[in-house]
């Protein structure tokens, strides 16, 4: 039950620390799994102490048991080793200190190991962290890489070594971490999430060489593999040899065999790329040098015949042949103009023949009313009607008589 305090009615420390010894005392014992930090066994004493620490989270807890149930584990149990303790938590009310009283302690086999790292990738894997899509591709040529290793280790020598080797100017940002113990995970975890932060760092390596199952568990830690899932730069695992499959493997996007083919992977080799430009130069040299034959042999064969050697030759063979045609059209062209010229000028001839003026020169007359009618009938006119006479010399008025007959000639045309 929450207490009732304040400034002016508190609680003595004495009073708080009973309380939170009761409290503690009704949760009762416990199963508790962790990784053995620290083991004190003084000579002659009763009981043993050790440290309790959960390898994924920085959280310690002290435990005490009696020197006859530590004994029983004695030979497969010391420092880093993992177990499950059965306890009861006690509560040291004089300094205010909270510890474990173990009445068991197991050893956690490597089945078993084996066995919760198979569900827990089972686990991930169902919610799509090690899918293929989710795999970035690697750069080319990175030009600065990360590399999370231990301390002066034979896995950052490989690397570092194997990749100058390579390509001398490539250049990497180290970050030197535990790689195994309870301190492992949360430091390589942090130095994961500080390269990726940094935006010049191309693709990440986290390297360690070989071990036992037991020494290569912060790798297939819950909380790495989520970290290296939400890194957006590339990450390599490179964790001890070909058989070990840590999960971080599962997750990377890419996993090497060893630190060595890291190394490898990450960065080309800049003799084999040298050799692979000077094939590509000289197979595109090659190409272009057979285009060029090519096209000068096409060339050659379309200069050697005949037409292009002597271009004027179809010319002057089929210069008679215009000539002839030519002469042919001049020709046809004489023989209508002058058929044309003799039709027109009998055509000619007969107008003239045939025309009203020749007819007037051979002494006929037009009579005409004052209209310009022509008279061709006598009973046309009336007697006394003006008309006026045409000849071939000009014209004149006439009058018609009573008995329809021009009588007289008004006046000569």
């Amino acid at each position: 039950m929450a207490l009732n305090t304040s400034a002016e009615a508190p609680v003595p420390v004495g009073e708080i620390s009973r309380l939170i010894g009761g409290w503690i005392d009704r949760l009762g014992a416990v199963w508790v799994e962790g990784q053995i930090t620290q083991l004190s066994r003084r000579p002659g004493a009763g009981v043993v102490f050790l440290t309790l620490r959960d390898p994924s989270y920085d959280v310690s807890i002290g435990v005490t048991c009696f020197r006859q149930v530590f004994d029983a584990v004695a030979d497969v149990v010391g420092e880093g080793a993992r177990v499950v303790v059965h306890a009861k938590p006690e509560w040291y009310a004089p300094r205010g200190q909270l510890s474990l009283r173990a009445a068991e302690i197991r050893p956690v086999g490597v089945g078993e190991l084996l066995a919760r790292l198979e569900l827990l990738k089972k686990a991930l894997a169902a919610e799509g962290l090690f899918a293929a899509g989710r795999k970035k591709p690697l750069p080319f040529l990175p030009q600065l890489v990360g590399l999370v290793c231990g301390r002066a280790s034979a896995a950052e020598r490989d690397v570092l070594e194997n990749a100058r080797h390579r390509w001398p100017a490539v250049r990497f940002e180290v970050r030197n971490v535990p790689v195994q113990g309870v301190h492992a995970v949360p430091q390589v975890v942090q130095a994961v999430k500080e390269l990726d932060a940094m935006e010049e760092v191309d693709v990440i390596i986290v390297a360690r060489g070989g071990g036992s199952v037991e020494d290569l568990l912060p790798f297939s830690d819950e909380q790495l593999v989520r970290a290296v899932a939400e890194c957006r730069t590339p990450v390599v695992s490179a964790i001890g040899h070909e058989p070990d499959t840590p999960l971080l493997d599962y997750v990377a996007d890419l996993r090497a065999s060893t630190p060595t083919d890291a190394a490898k992977k990450v960065v080309p080799d800049v003799g084999e790329e040298a050799e692979r430009v000077r094939m590509l130069r000289d197979r595109g040299r090659r190409c272009v040098e057979a285009l060029v034959a090519r096209e000068e042999r096409g060339l050659a064969h379309a200069l050697a015949r005949p037409a292009m050697e002597d271009p004027h030759r179809m010319v002057d063979e089929r210069a008679d042949h215009v000539a002839s045609l030519v002469d042919r059209a001049r020709r046809c062209l004489g023989h209508l103009l002058d058929r044309a010229d003799s039709e027109l000028t009998h055509t000619h001839a007969r107008v003239v023949a045939l025309s009203p003026a020749a007819t007037l020169k051979r002494g006929y007359a037009v009579l005409q009313k004052s209209d310009g009618h022509v008279v061709r009938d006598g009973a046309e006119v009336e007697p006394g009607e003006a008309l006026r006479a045409r000849v071939a010399g000009g014209e004149f008025a006439v009058r018609v008589d009573g008995q329809g007959s021009a009588l007289r000639a008004d006046e000569a045309g």
